[in-house]
């Protein structure tokens, strides 16, 4: 079978449509990609030093307010004492909540409609149970982040962390 050259021209003109084709869409699929300022927000590192046993700091990670605290021993009894409660609404032991007793960090958003719960500053209400009060609709939270009161249909998240030495955290 011979080649003509009109079936050359064919195939030479198919592929140059293919490579223009390609090079006009790489730049609309390469802003797909997450830019740099949202993947340095992906995660965040934190120096747990200055915080003082029973003190509640806000940190934001990926736009939303991260709830860290040094739990007292008070606040930690008061945590595991409460693990076999049938009350609980969404039952989960203290322990499987936290990797250290003393650090307790949770996604500062309540799991009803997305409010931020009071309770981080000392003035704030903290609720029957130690934890944290959402004023939008009234669900309260334990010292360990788990829905007491509903409507909250979940206890509050806790985000992917570790812990990189004694007191360093990175969320994310």
């Amino acid at each position: 079978m011979e080649i003509k050259r009109r079936d050359f021209l064919y195939v030479t003109a198919g592929a140059m449509a293919t490579v223009g084709t390609a090079a006009a869409l790489w730049p609309f699929i390469d802003s797909m990609n997450p830019s740099a300022d949202v993947l340095a927000l992906s995660s965040t590192e934190l120096d747990l030093a200055p915080i003082q046993t029973g003190q509640r700091i806000t940190v934001v990670w990926r736009g939303q307010p991260v709830f860290i605290v040094r739990r007292t021993a008070d606040e930690i009894a008061r945590a595991r004492a409460d693990d076999g409660n049938p009350d609980l609404i969404d039952p989960m032991a203290d322990a499987a909540r936290v990797q250290r007793p003393e650090w307790l960090i949770v996604v500062g958003v309540c799991t009803h409609l997305g409010c931020v719960p009071l309770g981080q500053k000392s003035s704030d209400p903290h609720g029957k149970y130690g934890g944290w009060f959402c004023p939008c609709h009234g669900s309260v939270y334990d010292t360990s982040g788990r829905v007491r009161r509903g409507p909250a249909p979940r206890n509050l998240d806790v985000p992917p962390y570790t812990f990189l030495d004694d007191l360093r955290v990175r969320i994310g």
